[in-house]
């Protein structure tokens, strides 16, 4: 795994080959961010990573200049992981890895809107991909003007959504964006 860009570009992490994650490709990644610069400040975001995987994501979150990325991430051995990156990184206080079902953070952990950007990269395999941007966008974690992407299959189109902003795919890869 491999950090894009900010403050540390080309640093590299081993995944442990016993991970059962789908980690989003570089390539992907790196159009991802090249697209998001444009739509977000990172340096002013406080950012959510739900279904964290390997945690690719927050920690390139973070290598930009979120201020505080909350990883939620339901396997101990992947969230135990993303932890040693805080640690490896010095960046314990800025990002907060929670152990917890993503779906059960969005309906029942209640907290203030504080997220400025929100990415959600489900198992391709699950049936209620569907159904993630309006429980992202009901949770009553968004801030004004907040950004979510979610990473999913060819075979979901949000395009009628009436969130729906913008619609990204690289190789197999499809991002779907979404504003409140």
């Amino acid at each position: 795994m491999r950090i894009i860009g900010g403050k540390y570009k080309r640093r590299r992490f081993d995944v442990p080959k016993s991970f059962n994650a789908r980690p989003t490709t570089d390539f992907a990644k790196e159009n991802l961010f090249n697209v998001l610069a444009h739509l977000i400040d990172f340096e002013d975001a406080i950012a959510l990573d739900l279904f964290a995987g390997t945690g690719s994501i927050s920690v390139e979150l973070i290598s930009r200049g979120c201020k505080r990325v909350v990883a939620v991430e339901q396997r101990r051995e992947h969230a135990g992981f993303i932890r040693s990156l805080a640690r490896d990184l010095k960046e314990e206080d800025t990002l907060r890895v929670l152990q917890t079902d993503a779906f059960r953070y969005l309906r029942y952990e209640q907290s203030l809107p504080e997220f400025d950007f929100v990415f959600a990269d489900p198992p391709y395999k699950l049936t209620e991909i569907a159904e993630l941007p309006d429980l992202i966008l009901a949770s009553g974690r968004l801030k004004p003007n907040a950004l979510i992407v979610v990473e999913h299959p060819q075979n979901y189109r949000f395009d009628q959504h009436l969130h729906f902003l913008q619609h990204r795919e690289y190789g197999s890869v499809n991002f779907s964006f979404f504003t409140t």
